[in-house]
């Protein structure tokens, strides 16, 4: 995999190149992922110019965005919205929804969210897909265009459980200490704001094949055409 290029301020910002896939690798500076840009900082926001990064997809939700609005303007990339929680991020704390479940309803309630940012990444590159950690949202869409593509399972599954080591300690307790007063009981607290645990990723992947026959198949059950895949695919992948 491609070492993750240094972004000052963008939390867990990683390009998706290097990955074993049919074919081929994932090409390099083509798509990158992340967590949000609230914090970017001078030196951020230049080397994000510099990666040439020309559109961004947005999967956080109106009050994500107005509260940490991101620091892009002047730099002249275009940004496209497309929130992929039904509802507030908040209501699955409240909801002590687990990982797994949250990552069914993702692909389900969200499946014309992720139609669009399969859609945003085929039409313009280089591409940022990110939500507020690069975790879920994120880790779901990406997860899901990476096995449509042919990348390997295993490349996908560990792409997704690299975010894990790529919170800052500091940052989680943090999290975690302002989360547990908020909602004390939670079970699944950890889980939803620190942690991205492989066999997750690999049961939602199992998941999709069980119900649809594959990831491309989830796709065209949502409207993906053929020749979309296939363009996908030549985007992503590099012989």
């Amino acid at each position: 995999m491609t070492d993750a290029p240094s972004v000052a301020g963008a939390l867990n910002f990683r390009d998706v190149g290097g990955l074993p896939a049919s074919g081929g690798r994932t090409r390099s500076g083509v798509l990158f992922r992340s967590g949000n840009l609230a914090r970017l900082s001078g030196e951020g926001r230049a080397a994000l110019g510099a990666l040439g990064v020309r559109r961004i997809v947005d999967l956080r939700a109106d009050d994500e965005v107005a509260f940490e609005p991101s620091l892009v303007d002047g730099l002249g990339i275009e940004t496209l919205r497309a929130p992929l929680f039904l509802g507030s991020s908040a209501s699955f704390f409240i909801d002590d929804i687990s990982l797994p479940d949250m990552y069914r309803a993702l692909v389900d309630a969200g499946a014309d969210r992720i139609v669009e940012v399969v859609r945003a990444v085929i039409e313009t590159q280089p591409v940022l897909v990110h939500c507020t950690v690069g975790k879920d949202r994120t880790g779901v869409a990406v997860a899901v265009m990476l096995a449509a593509a042919g990348v390997d399972r295993a490349a996908v599954v560990d792409d997704y459980a690299r975010t894990e080591a790529l919170l800052p300690p500091e940052r989680n307790a943090r999290v975690l200490a302002c989360l547990r007063r908020q909602h004390p009981a939670a079970r699944h607290l950890e889980d939803l704001a620190t942690r991205s645990p492989a066999p997750v990723m690999r049961a939602l992947l199992d998941d999709l094949d069980t119900r649809f026959g594959s990831a491309a198949d989830y796709l065209r059950a949502q409207g993906v055409r053929d020749d979309e895949l296939a363009e996908l695919s030549d985007v992503l992948i590099a012989p």
